[in-house]
């Protein structure tokens, strides 16, 4: 006898529970969204405009989630800001917030739309997950009432959060996560009056969840990876490529392979302002990625990851990321040092003058030693080793430590540090390393063209960044990215208004 359609649900669920717990993969599937916008404006919109933008941007991640689905992806993950976009002020995105629950509710929307009030994006999102027994994540819009009582309470009575939601294959919300490192044009959303390590588990691993800034600070994305120890990170977001290390694929898989991690990364799609770049991204370097800057056009990416990456044979061990660079005098070779520019960070430079040799940069309490040989030294290109140790940004202020190896875009020196895209000398060999002071250091190499150079380098255990054979096609940059969380000043807009 067939079970009745009642029960279909349950049974797919049981089945893909099934099959998920017998292997030591799962797929995995990221959407890059071209984002359908809404009209500028400061003034609120009715309701039912704000729904049927919405609706347009969810027939497209429709599209690609079924298709994921038939694809065999047991989850997806879609971008931030990829249900109604961005321009908004405060007031103007207030018709496109719904109440979302915290977790505990038990609830899904797909069969109970209204238990918490209308709410149909929720109830769109999770149909979207029951009917194609997949696990969804998506980011929309939180909002909560507040009283005066409340002394961080806003003036108009709420809080209204950027929030990524998770719904499993039955269509069950089973997290909620509210950005807590807002980038400085987010004043239209809140900070959550605490950080939240918001994780859940599944029948292929654990997962945890953070929102785009969030990837750079400790609170969440170090408190989830070493103290809550997930398994795979989701990560919506809505990333401008920034030359010449914080392209969304060169950083994002270097943060996969420094936290030693999956990372789910899904990027809203948008060439006017630089937003392109998503990836499925492991431990051992991209599993696979895609960049576009010529098109407008979003895609669909899948690959199989490893349900628990720390019991894979394959998984990388632990580095001692300074363990070489002390050990070590300084290397000879040419001194001469000079300023150079990485938007508002000034760099220590110096220029790599011969086809091969040993360079040592210091800045503060970070020296940077790079060994190299060039195939081919071109009179038209020009290479500098880098060191940075000190705060970056303008208002929100983080500690960053950087060694890298660097092409300028042009042979004038005052450019060093600007960003190019394209390069034309290859490497036979580098090694770079630093006397770093901390254990979170990502691994970038960036070839010509913004492509990653998967299997083409290895970090040593004694914290060497090395090609393996030579790059197979011309290095824009190779570099060693370094957090210091600790020295991080206070966050100077924590407080809601």
């Amino acid at each position: 006898m067939l079970p009745s359609q009642s029960l279909l649900p349950a049974v797919v669920f049981a089945l893909a529970a099934l099959q998920a717990l017998a292997s030591d993969t799962f797929m995995a599937a990221v959407y890059e969204h071209a984002v359908i916008l809404p009209d500028r404006t400061d003034q609120p919109v009715p309701p039912s405009d704000a729904l049927a933008l919405m609706n347009r941007n969810m027939d497209v991640l429709e599209g690609a989630i079924t298709e994921a689905a038939r694809q065999g992806a047991h989850i997806i993950v879609t971008p931030e800001d990829g249900i109604y976009g961005w321009r908004f002020t405060r007031e103007s995105i207030y018709p496109y917030l719904e109440d979302i629950p915290d977790p505990v509710v038990n609830w899904i929307p797909c069969t109970d739309p209204s238990r918490f009030g209308p709410a149909p994006v929720q109830e769109r999102l999770s149909c979207m997950a029951r009917n194609n027994s997949i696990y969804v994540v998506a980011n929309i819009g939180d909002k909560k009432p507040c009283d005066s009582s409340d002394p961080s309470c806003p003036r108009d009575g709420r809080y209204q959060y950027n929030t990524d939601v998770v719904f499993d294959t039955r269509g069950k919300l089973v997290a909620r996560y509210h950005k807590y490192n807002l980038f400085r044009s987010e004043t239209q959303f809140n900070y959550p009056k605490e950080p939240e390590a918001v994780t859940f588990e599944t029948p292929f691993g654990k997962f945890g969840i953070f929102t785009c800034f969030d990837i750079l600070f400790s609170e969440p994305a170090v408190v989830l990876v070493s103290k809550m120890q997930v398994d795979t990170v989701l990560f919506p977001t809505a990333w401008m490529n920034v030359l010449p290390f914080l392209t969304a694929v060169q950083f994002h898989s270097a943060w996969a392979m420094g936290m030693r991690v999956n990372l789910l990364s899904a990027n809203t799609h948008n060439t006017s302002m630089a937003m392109t770049g998503d990836g499925l991204f492991t431990p051992e370097g991209p599993a696979a990625y895609h960049y576009d800057s010529a098109t407008e056009e979003g895609h669909l990416l899948l690959a199989e990851l490893s349900t628990h990456p720390r019991l894979s044979p394959t998984y990388p061990p632990a580095i001692n990321w300074s363990s070489y660079a002390t050990s070590i005098k300084t290397f000879p070779g040419e001194n001469d040092t000079f300023s150079g520019a990485v938007r508002r960070d000034i760099f220590t430079f110096g220029e790599l003058r011969h086809k091969d040799g040993n360079y040592t940069v210091c800045q503060g309490d970070l020296c940077c030693h790079l060994v190299y040989q060039m195939s081919n030294k071109r009179k038209d290109e020009v290479y500098v080793l880098g060191a940075f140790d000190g705060l970056h940004g303008s208002l929100i202020k983080y500690h960053w430590q950087i060694c890298t190896l660097l092409k300028c875009p042009s042979t004038n020196l005052s450019t060093c540090g600007q960003p190019v895209e394209t390069a034309q000398t290859k490497f036979e060999m580098f090694s770079l390393s630093g006397t770093f002071g901390t254990s979170y250091v990502f691994p970038e190499v960036l070839y010509s063209g913004v492509q990653l150079a998967p299997g083409e380098f290895e970090v040593l255990r004694d914290g060497r960044l090395k090609s393996k054979h030579g790059t197979s096609k011309p290095l824009v940059t190779a570099t060693l990215f370094g957090r210091l969380y600790e020295k991080d000043p206070p966050h100077p807009l924590r407080i809601s208004p």
